[in-house]
C-alpha cells in the first residue's frame, strides 16, 4: 500500500501516544465525543465529559495543533490506485481546501487488494484521523462498519458502486456527459459512433455508457454492441480498443472513449495507421484534464469538475467533523461538453 503525507501532523509527543479512537473506546463514546470534550464544546453531558477528561489527564493525551473551528486536524484521502491525472486533479482539489482550513492530509492507495485495506484501516486507527474521503475504491462492509463504530466521518467521492447508505456522496453528471458527446457527434453528421467504454463494475462507467445509448436511441439508433469495446481509463485500453474498432469490416467515424486517457491511447492508434483526427475519424474524451488542450489535435471532451469535487468532499467532511449535517447527502456537480479540434463533420 503507498501511504503519502501531505501538510503536516506535529511530532508526537511523550504524552500523546494514546490516540483519540483509544480514548473513546474506554469512555464508551463516538470519536467525535472525545473530540468535542477535546476541543472544549459546550454540547456534552456533564457525566460524559467528566469520564473523557479523567482518562485524557490519565493518559496524559496532548491535543494535536488544529485549525480554528475546523473540528478536524487531519483527513485521510484514498484512492484505488495514484497512477492517473484524474487522481492529481482531485488531490488538487482536496489540498487547496484542507491547507486553507490549517488541516493535514494523508493520501493512500489500496489497490482494490483487501489486505491493503485493512492494513490502512489499522494505521488510521494509530493516527487518530478526523475524518475519510473515499475516491473511486471499494471498502468491505466489515471495514465501513468499523469506520462507523470508530464515528470517523466519511464521504465517498465518485463512488465505484452502491455506496454505503449512511455516507454523503459526491460524483458527476455522468449520464448526461455521456449523452452530451454522443448528442456532439450526432449533430456532425455521425451516425456510426464507437464507445471505448470504462470498468462496468464502476458506476460512472455505466452512467456513460447509459447516456451514450440514450443519445444514439434519441435519434432513432440503437447501440451496435459491434461498436461497443470494452476499457479501463488508461491510455492502453484506449489505444487497444481503437484497433479493435478499426480492424472492423466497417469501422466507425466517430468515437466516444469514457475517459480523456484512452481518447489519447485511441490517437496514437490512428496515428500509427496514418489515420488523422478529425479528418479521418473524430474523437470526443471524457474528464478534460490539463494535457489534452495540448494533445494533437487538441481533444474535444466533457468537462467533469474534479477539483471542484475534492473541494467540496473536504468541505462536506469537515461539517461531519464539526457534527453538522451536509446540505445534501447526494450531490452530482455539472459537466460541460468541451469542443476543441478533434471532431469535425462525416465526411460523406
Amino acid at each position: 500500500m503507498a501511504t503519502h503525507e501531505v501538510g503536516t501532523e506535529g511530532p508526537a509527543e511523550p504524552g500523546s501516544r494514546i490516540t483519540i479512537t483509544e480514548i473513546a473506546r474506554q469512555a464508551g463514546v463516538s470519536v467525535p465525543t472525545v473530540s468535542r470534550v477535546v476541543n472544549g464544546r459546550s454540547d456534552v453531558s456533564p457525566k460524559t465529559r467528566a469520564r473523557v477528561e479523567q482518562l485524557l489527564q490519565q493518559y496524559g493525551y496532548r491535543k494535536r495543533p488544529t485549525a480554528s473551528g475546523t473540528g478536524a486536524a487531519l483527513l485521510d484521502l484514498v484512492f484505488n490506485d495514484l497512477d492517473s491525472p484524474w487522481a492529481v486533479e482531485i488531490i488538487r482539489g482536496v489540498e487547496e481546501v484542507a491547507h486553507a482550513a490549517g488541516v493535514g492530509t494523508v493520501v493512500s492507495a489500496i489497490h482494490g487488494r483487501s489486505g491493503d485495506a485493512r492494513e490502512w484501516m489499522r494505521n488510521l486507527r494509530a493516527r487518530a484521523s478526523d475524518g475519510v474521503i473515499l475516491v473511486t475504491s471499494f471498502l468491505e462492509p466489515v471495514l465501513h462498519e468499523e469506520l462507523r463504530i470508530l464515528g470517523v466521518p466519511l464521504v465517498v467521492v465518485d463512488p465505484a458502486g452502491s455506496p454505503a447508505l449512511d455516507a454523503p456522496t459526491i460524483g458527476a453528471a455522468n449520464w448526461s456527459g455521456g449523452m452530451a458527446a454522443t448528442e456532439h457527434l450526432l449533430s456532425l453528421g455521425h451516425r456510426r459512433i464507437a464507445l471505448i467504454a470504462g470498468p462496468p463494475r464502476l458506476l460512472c462507467s455505466r452512467a456513460r455508457f447509459d447516456g451514450y445509448r440514450a443519445a444514439l436511441e434519441g435519434a432513432g439508433l440503437g447501440v451496435d454492441d459491434s461498436l461497443v469495446v470494452p476499457g479501463d481509463f488508461h491510455p492502453e485500453s484506449g489505444f487497444d480498443g481503437c484497433n479493435a474498432l478499426l480492424d472492423l469490416p466497417e469501422p466507425p467515424t466517430a468515437i466516444f472513449a469514457a475517459s480523456d486517457q484512452m481518447a489519447l491511447g485511441a490517437i496514437e492508434a490512428l496515428r500509427r495507421r496514418g489515420l488523422r483526427v478529425p479528418e479521418d475519424m473524430s474523437l470526443v474524451g471524457f474528464d478534460d484534464l490539463p494535457e489534452v488542450r495540448w494533445s494533437a489535435p487538441p481533444l474535444t471532451t466533457i468537462r467533469q469538475p474534479l477539483a471542484d469535487m475534492g473541494k467540496l468532499a473536504v468541505r462536506t467532511v469537515l461539517r461531519l467533523a464539526r457534527d453538522e449535517q451536509p446540505d445534501s447527502p447526494r450531490v452530482e456537480l455539472g459537466t460541460e461538453l468541451v469542443i476543441r479540434a478533434s471532431t469535425a463533420p462525416h465526411p460523406g
